[in-house]
């Protein structure tokens, strides 16, 4: 049997109509720059950035698309490269150009026939460096930091919404101003620490062909993001977004009580 949405869910662009409001400028800050990221799985990646545009190059594939670039942290880019010729994938890069770090989330829409049983939408995980990496630096890792935060994220005066990091694995979700209000699902996550103070946090839904990324600066208490996913007229769509973070409490766990 088919499962049905519950009435009224809304669809990716929807909600997402505004979602942007409250997210950082773009920079310029790496026009005329070039930068060769070498990822963990042997994946080279060269990027030549020019406004609002980058050429790359990854060994297979080369082109040149439109950039999206955002300084999020000191020397910290928030880098979404949208394909011209691939609809259906994106690559969101986080560079830290002064220590050479780097994470490449990579989104994919499926189609239905190969997502049964998971989102539509998937992600790949690729952590890299370049030729600056500082050897006394952490490089980007999986973490628990976020389990057991709730927090409120204020994307504009029509999108607030309050999140609880329920596992490694998922997290809760609700709308408590917005076209959604009164709707919640549990999502499945994936959450990096980048450094001191930064996340990058990803979620995949089940009810809607939508992910997204996200990085947070709790130093700052911002987040900066996108969504992928196919809109309720069946296109692809690309979708900014950025909100005011504000901890709202955090649960703690006995030893041996502690959640996957």
């Amino acid at each position: 049997m088919t499962q049905q949405n519950p009435k009224d869910w809304k669809t990716y662009d929807q909600f997402a109509y505004g979602i942007d409001t409250n997210r950082l400028p773009a920079t310029d800050a790496l026009s005329g720059s070039s930068h060769t990221i070498t990822f963990d799985d042997g994946r080279a990646l060269e990027l030549s950035f020019s406004k609002g545009r980058v050429s790359w190059s990854d060994g297979h594939d080369r082109a040149e698309d439109s950039a999206e670039v955002i300084e999020v942290a000191e020397n910290t880019f928030f880098i979404e490269i949208i394909f011209a010729g691939r609809a259906k994938e994106a690559e969101t890069i986080v560079l830290n150009t002064a220590k050479g770090r780097a994470l490449s989330i990579y989104s994919i829409v499926r189609d239905k026939e190969q997502s049964v049983g998971e989102p539509q939408v998937a992600q790949i995980f690729r952590t890299g460096t370049t030729g600056v990496a500082l050897k006394d630096t952490s490089p980007p890792a999986e973490t628990r930091d976020l389990i057991g935060l709730r927090a409120h994220f204020t994307y504009s005066p029509n999108h607030v919404y309050e999140h609880t990091y329920l596992s490694s694995q998922c997290y809760a979700w609700q709308c408590l101003v917005g076209v959604q209000r009164g709707h919640g699902d549990v999502d499945l996550t994936t959450t990096y620490k980048f450094d001191d103070d930064q996340y990058v946090f990803t979620f995949r839904e089940f009810k809607i062909a939508v992910a997204s990324t996200f990085f947070y600066n709790f130093k700052d208490m911002r987040s900066t993001g996108k969504f992928l996913g196919i809109t309720g007229d069946g296109h692809i769509k690309n979708s900014p977004a950025g909100a005011f973070i504000r901890k709202a409490s955090m649960t703690y766990y006995l030893p041996g009580q502690e959640p996957v």
